[in-house]
């Protein structure tokens, strides 16, 4: 049994009925997107874009905006590109299999980060900086991470592999966003039913489903191990303690 074969079975760029890798709804989407509020001709790069679907949102936003997607996963990359043609979009909006944190492009209208503050060293202050100079003056920064909603407890940190400090408190994430000389425009969080949804329909619910079609595969009770081990440490440790949240700032 390989643990790498049973994630790439699980891997959300394979997932089509995942939108988006992050709890986000339609709606939340499109909030975020009016209030990213691109202009005509924006230049966006989206840094850890997975396979780009806000990106390419954002672009479609707004005639002749063009969007840079860097992202290290080249499943998710193709995925990304095939969506881009799909859409028409595959001269407006390019992927870079390069790490967000060797990303050198700048002067961008609007930098997005959601969810890939780890590709930094120091997580989500670096990130921040990295995206504000990746901005020109006055530009705008879409920036999705965790926050604890409140004190997590011993389950919640082994269930996450993760120590107090690796995530700050919504109030804490918005600091973080000033001392790198953005100021905070819309500050949304991901709401308990975009939660229940994302992981019902990420890991846990394609592991389901593709040991109900495959009950026969040597590896299935991989699979099933999987499963259980992410529905304990959501169900019983970081649901309602972890949150997700999106800032909308400006330079």
């Amino acid at each position: 049994m390989s643990a790498d074969q049973i994630r790439a079975l699980m891997s959300a760029a394979h997932n089509d009925r995942l939108t988006w890798n992050t709890p986000l709804s339609e709606e939340h989407a499109a909030r975020l997107v009016a209030a990213c509020d691109p202009a005509e001709g924006a230049r966006i790069a989206d840094l850890g874009s997975g396979w780009g679907e806000l990106l390419m949102r954002l672009v479609e936003a707004a005639p002749g905006a063009t969007g840079d997607g860097v992202e290290t996963d080249p499943e998710a990359v193709e995925r990304g590109r095939r969506l881009a043609r799909e859409r028409g979009l595959d001269e407006r909006v390019r992927f870079h299999e390069v790490p967000a944190a060797d990303w050198t492009g700048g002067d961008y209208d609007l930098a997005v980060s959601i969810g890939a503050a780890h590709a930094w060293p120091g997580s989500a202050p670096e990130a921040l900086k990295a995206l504000r100079a990746a901005v020109r003056p006055g530009g705008r920064v879409l920036f999705g991470d965790g926050f604890w909603e409140r004190e997590p407890s011993q389950a919640v940190l082994e269930a996450l592999e993760a120590e107090p400090g690796d995530f700050p408190t919504l109030l804490g994430l918005i600091r973080h966003a000033e001392a790198a000389g953005l100021r905070a425009l819309q500050v949304t969080v991901a709401d308990q039913r975009e939660w229940d949804l994302f992981e019902s329909e990420a890991n846990i619910g394609r592991g389901e489903r593709w040991a109900l079609a495959n009950p026969a595969h040597p590896l299935r009770d991989g699979v099933l191990a999987a499963v259980d081990a992410r529905r304990t440490g959501y169900y019983g440790g970081y649901r309602g303690t972890l949150g997700l949240a999106y800032l909308v700032l400006s330079a």
